[in-house]
């Protein structure tokens, strides 16, 4: 009994000591790939070539907002994806 006991606490030790040290890895090597890979650069299209949207369509937009709020929505900006 007394061997069992000993096995399962040194077995849970065991076990909680690799995963500490897995985690401890884990960090190091996110902070230094974050040192090392240079940043990801965000491509920004163009909003020239975007055509306004049309009036109807516009009050359509703000009829649909203002009745899911309650009338305490507004829209401030409408972009085409």
């Amino acid at each position: 009994m007394e061997i069992g006991l000993i096995l399962m606490v040194v077995g849970m030790v065991t076990v909680f000591l690799v995963l500490l040290i897995i985690i401890n890895l884990s960090k190091l090597l996110i902070s230094i790939v974050n040192k090392v890979a240079p940043a990801e650069e965000v491509k920004h299209k163009a909003t020239n070539a975007v055509a306004p949207i049309p009036q109807d369509i516009m009050n359509v937009i703000q009829q649909t907002v203002s009745q899911v709020t309650g009338g305490k929505g507004t829209v401030a900006n409408v972009e085409k994806l």
